[in-house]
Parts: C-alpha cells; structure tokens; sequence
C-alpha cells in the first residue's frame, strides 16, 4: 500500500513538490524559483513554459531525495497561485502569451469600465468579487484582444485558458496527447465568470468580457478521486499516480490549518497576504470590500464558503528591500535590521505596487513611504515593511468581524513570513489577539495532500486530519489599547496619501 501523498505547489515566485506522510510530517521537497517578467511599469508576467519545466524538476528530484517512485504515492494534490492566466493552443501545446500574474494591472481600464454600467453589481453578486485587475475575466479578455491571432484560434476552440492549475494538470495528463482540461471550483470562482450558487461558468458573465465559453476548463470538486485523471508514465512521476485534488493555494492553505468549522479563519504570508474566514455552507455577501469565494468542495458534499481577504503586497515588500533597495543581502535580514529600532520612528510604508487590494480595492493607489525625516534610517524603512504586513491585516480582520459579527479570538498564521519572529510579535501587537503558528508552516501543500488524501481513503476524515495540527509558537500581544490606536491612525493617514495617485480612465 503505498505510504505517502505529494503536493504540487506552484507559486508565484516559485514551484516546489512536497511529500507528507500519514501525520502529515513532511518527508522531501524541493524547490526551483522562476523568473519574473516586468515589461512595464504595473505588468507582471511568467513564462509558462519555464513553470511547467520548473514543476517537472522538483517532481523528479524531490522524488530521488526520498528514494521513492510513483508507485509510492498513494495520490498527487495541485495547489496554485490563483488569477494568474495561461492561454495556450491545444494543437501544439505552446502558451499564446506569457502568463498574466495576479498581481498585473493593465486591465484597469478594463476594470473600471465595469462599474460605470452596472455590470460590476452584477459580477458583485453573482461571482462573490469587486471587478478589479486581480481576477482572470479581465486578463482573457486583454489577451483576446490584443495578441493577434488569439481571438480566431478561441472562438476555433484551438485556445484553452486556464490558471496555473489547469495548465499543469493538462500537462501531467498528456498535454497535445489527451490532456486534461479541467479545474476546481476554488480557481474557478477567481475569474469573475462563475456563479457560486450553480458552481459552473455563468452566460452573463462570459459575455461581459467576450469569452468563449469553449476557451473555459470544466469545473469540478476540489477533492474527488475521479476528477483529475492520472499522471503519464512518459511524464516527470515516470508512473501512473492518481491526481486526486486541487485548490487555489489559499484554500489550500484553509485546509491545511483545519479550519473545517464556520468561524475557524488562517492568514497565509507569502508575496501577498491572504485570510479566509470559513462561513460554511452559507454564502455570506460582504458589505465591507471582502471577497465571498468557495473554500473548498470535498467530493459530493455541498460546497463550503468563505469570506477572504485579498492583500497584495506583503512577502514582495520585503524582496523589494532586497532586490530594488539593496539594503539587506536577504529576506531573513529584514528582522535583524527592523529589531535595530524600536518603533517605526514615524516611517509608514504602504506598498501598494499593484493598488490596494482588500478592503480598498483600490487600482489608483500607488506605493509610498510617509513621515520621514533626518533622523530615520534603513532600520526605520524595514520595520515599517514589516509592520505594513501587519497593519493590512488588521484592516482585513477589522471588514471580517464587520461582516460576520465574530470577533477574532486567535489568528492561525502559516506561509514564509511567519518565520520572521519580530513580523509576527508586531503582528499580536497590532491586533490585539494571539497570534499561532503551526508545526508545518507550510501549510498550502500539506492541504493540497489532504485534498488529495482524503480523495483516495489515505485519510479517512477531516477529524483525522485535525489530530495532525499541532502548534509550534505563539505570540501574545505586548501593546496597550492607546499604542495599538496611535499606530493603526498613523497607518490609516499614510494610505490616504497613496490615493488616487495614477488616473484611471
């Protein structure tokens, strides 16, 4: 029998293939970074061909590490960075354009037109989502109408679209020789296209952005173990291995931290930030700028819901210290130099690179670094990076408790940031509550396993799957009430400046 599950976790700076065993230990990974193509100012792209090279690789190596082969898995999960859209062409298996990342923003205009007709309201209502640059609907559309030849080969049915998930699921299941088109509803329900009610791509929306519904992959459960076919001997598994889940990475990373109850809410650190409040079977509307999305479909059981918020630029702040500024050598330097000061010496830095996301939604803001003076440094700049990480977040638990009228008691936190032990004691501090960390941090593979797991009766229940959870740290708040006001009113001064700082037809 075999005694093991991969996850597939694919990125948006990277792709990296997990091994865990029953208790949900991890056994082997590896992981390859992938370029990040800047054509422009506010366009972010990937190579798909580079992705689904890179996937292959840490497969096959992650594999050798732990001395194992296909016939040892009893079932592969996929998890993915949601939004970001990959066309390509059926025939010749080649991508029509370069992948357009989630964070992208030239389908602004796009964006905005929806809101002037009331089409947004309908998009609101029917999808769960604000129309804003982040979703697929107006990235198809973009690359429908500005790469030649894409349009005819869709409307052809010679052009299939699908985010990261679906590319490399058609790939693993063939590619040009019989793959796999399909999807789940968690990546679905990222594209402003799909109904949450019927869980399937709805006419209406199609037609607001011109997509042929023949470009779309079918939609199913997040976790069955007939949906997603099986990996090809000729492929990097070299055997057959059932493909039994898949999840956008932050649902993954939901079921990864069990948050099975209505009420249970994870935030995952990672380029952008991301918490989901599961809502249960009940599709909760927001009122304050959240996005209502599937949490996860297990097999044939009804649908389970979630309000998340959205945040863009958090982990990518930090390589922008690196990267950009040159002033720390590597992401772990940013606590070192942060803890050099006390407090954020009147710095605030809104990283809003790609416009605010939630609550906000806003596409004309732009980063900006407010309250500096002579006496600030370098030291000054990296803890307001880490505490605009933090203040994000609050923002978001503050439209959460809004919306659903729950309090937070304790925040579950996974993802890489969470290893930076200053950005998660600032984030206590800021919220007022106990932050926890798991044993395994990296939670958005180990749900993609479960996903896949549970599919194939490696883990009979979700029970089963919360006696593997297990905390490894956690923080309580040292702030008084007057300090946690002061800094979020400082915070809220410094994203007003970012407002309305690019015009947007």
């Amino acid at each position: 029998m075999a005694e093991f599950v991969g996850a597939v976790d694919q990125g948006t700076t990277s792709t990296r293939f997990m091994i865990f065993d029953h208790d949900g230990v991890e056994v082997a990974r590896h992981q390859l970074e992938h370029e990040q193509v800047l054509p422009r100012a506010g366009w972010v792209e990937h190579n798909p061909v580079e992705i689904w090279e890179r996937t292959s690789s840490v497969v096959q190596t992650a594999l050798g590490k732990a001395g194992l082969c296909a016939g040892d898995l009893a079932g592969v999960g996929i998890t993915n960075q949601r939004e970001t859209t990959v066309i390509w062409d059926r025939r010749t298996g080649r991508p029509l354009h370069n992948a357009i990342v989630w964070q992208d923003t030239r389908t602004d205009r796009i964006a905005t037109a929806l809101d002037r007709d009331g089409r947004g309201d309908v998009i609101r209502h029917r999808a769960g989502l604000p129309p804003a640059t982040y979703f697929a609907g107006g990235k198809i559309q973009w690359i429908l109408e500005n790469v030649p030849g894409v349009r005819e080969a869709a409307e052809r049915g010679d052009a299939l679209f699908g985010t990261t998930d679906t590319w490399l699921l058609w790939n693993l299941t063939g590619g040009r020789d019989g793959g796999l088109h399909l999807t789940d509803v968690t990546n679905a329900s990222r594209t402003m296209l799909m109904d949450l009610e019927t869980l399937d791509w709805d006419e209406e929306l199609l037609g607001f952005f011109g997509i042929p519904r023949a470009m779309l992959p079918e939609i199913r459960p997040s976790s069955s173990a007939e949906a997603y076919g099986a990996t090809r001997a000729s492929g990097p598994f070299a055997g057959e291995v059932p493909i039994t889940g898949i999840l956008g990475d932050q649902q993954a990373a939901t079921v990864g931290q069990v948050c099975f109850a209505p009420g249970e809410a994870k935030n995952t650190y990672g380029t952008g930030n991301f918490m989901l409040l599961n809502t249960g079977t009940e599709i909760v509307r927001s009122q304050a700028g959240l996005i209502t999305t599937p949490a996860y479909q297990l097999g044939d059981e009804p649908c389970v819901y979630a309000l998340e918020g959205s945040i863009a630029v958090t982990g990518s702040a930090v390589q922008w210290l690196r990267d950009q500024l040159g002033i720390i050598a590597g992401a772990a330097d940013s606590e070192h130099l942060a803890a050099q000061v006390e407090d954020n010496g009147g710095v605030y830095f809104v990283p809003a690179f790609s416009g605010l996301f939630a609550p906000y939604w806003r596409s004309d803001a732009r980063g900006a670094i407010v309250g500096l003076s002579r006496y600030n440094t370098n030291a000054h700049v990296a803890r307001a990076t880490l505490e605009a990480i933090c203040y994000q977040s609050k923002d978001v638990v503050d439209a959460m408790e809004q919306d659903s009228g729950v309090r937070l008691e304790v925040l579950r936190v996974d993802g890489g940031v969470t290893a930076n032990e200053l950005c998660m004691q600032i984030q206590a501090d800021v919220l007022g509550v106990p932050v926890s960390r798991p044993e395994v941090a990296e939670t958005t593979a180990l749900g993609a396993a479960y996903a896949a797991g549970l599919a194939v009766g490696f883990w009979q229940d979700t029970d089963e799957l919360r006696a593997n959870w297990h905390e490894s740290r956690r923080w309580e708040p040292t702030w008084d009430d007057a300090q946690r006001a002061e800094g979020h009113a400082g915070w809220r001064k410094a994203v007003d400046r970012t407002l309305g700082w690019v015009d947007v037809e």
